[in-house]
């Protein structure tokens, strides 16, 4: 018998895993915070959503068969579906179509399928594809809908970053037209894109990967640990200016990016300490973005960056090889 040792690249099974198991894990994990956009965009957030995934599947689909020429197609695995999912919760309810099919054709064409597939991509493709959108389509994408205003002429408003930001730029009294924090874990008519309104619903699908093991806590908690502390000193400096950090841990795509996007099997560190480097680094830059840089939201700048790190942090941050150092034997 011909027995043949055929080592692929990431991710990898383990034990009972497969990368289609944990694929549709994290896409059960969504489903709280999904259900939260529904009942605050409306259709707005269905049509999204659904523009988004179906294109993923498409333009991988298309580009497997027709550019690649591929027999085995990879649409099967869930992590088209994925980038679909959580390129849609980073974009507004009220994104025009051709924008979201142009953003899924860069998430999945430039991201992810120009570097070979899944388990090649250095960086997350679903924040390539909402960077591209940022970048490209500045207006369109920074024009939030309000939440629970679900006609489709729906006026935007400030989102609770955006005036944080106001307050650091020179504003301080935008601080006194924050939301309560409480509204805000909940997601009550909390502008922003569709996957940033609820942290409640968001934390509900952390635990859940953290129960099934689809995750570790490694990742989420470095970030979210560090956002709390960079925040925290900030506010005693001048609270005044700088609000105190639940506000930074419940507002924007915080919770968001560290639980589902920073901890994405391809683009992460595959050791522990290597990840809570890259965590630790992932909320560094998310905080100097959101405090002193142009844009009021700095996390998927923060995970793209790091993203671009991680075989670096892998080289030289990794557990010690059993039996790597010389023993001598006394005779």
């Amino acid at each position: 018998m011909d027995n043949k040792l055929i080592v692929s690249l990431s991710p990898h099974d383990h034990a009972n895993d497969s990368v289609q198991k944990n694929m549709y894990g994290v896409l059960i994990a969504l489903i709280p915070a999904f259900l939260v956009s529904l009942l605050a965009f409306g259709i707005g957030s269905l049509v999204v959503t659904a523009v988004s995934v179906v294109s993923c599947v498409f333009f991988e689909w298309a580009i497997s068969k027709y550019i690649l020429k591929r027999e085995r197609l990879s649409i099967t695995d869930g992590s088209a579906i994925i980038t679909g999912v959580l390129l849609a919760f980073n974009l507004p309810s009220n994104l025009p179509i051709w924008i979201i099919i142009l953003g899924a054709l860069f998430a999945i064409g430039v991201g992810k399928m120009s570097f070979g597939g899944l388990g090649c991509n250095p960086f997350n493709p679903a924040l390539a594809g909402r960077i591209f959108l940022l970048i490209s389509f500045p207006v369109q994408m920074t024009s939030w809908p309000v939440a629970g205003q679900l006609t489709v002429d729906a006026t935007t408003a400030a989102t609770p970053l955006s005036l944080m930001k106001q307050a650091v730029n020179g504003n301080p009294g935008a601080l006194a037209d924050l939301p309560d924090a409480l509204g805000m874990l909940l997601g009550n008519n909390i502008g922003g894109s569709l996957g940033e309104v609820s942290a409640l619903a968001l934390l509900l699908g952390g635990c859940y990967m953290l129960w099934k093991k689809v995750i570790t806590w490694h990742i989420p908690v470095s970030i979210l640990g560090t956002v709390f502390v960079f925040a925290g000193i900030m506010y005693l400096v001048d609270p005044t200016v700088y609000p105190s950090p639940e506000y930074h841990l419940l507002s924007g795509g915080l919770m968001l990016g560290a639980i589902f996007m920073a901890t994405d099997y391809v683009t992460s560190p595959m050791s522990h300490r290597g990840q809570l480097l890259y965590g630790v680094c992932i909320g560094v830059i998310t905080m100097i973005i959101r405090l002193f840089g142009s844009y009021p939201e700095g996390m998927s700048f923060a995970i793209f960056i790091m993203n671009g790190f991680v075989p670096l942090i892998n080289t030289y941050v990794k557990p010690k090889r059993f039996s790597s150092k010389a023993v001598s034997v006394k005779k």
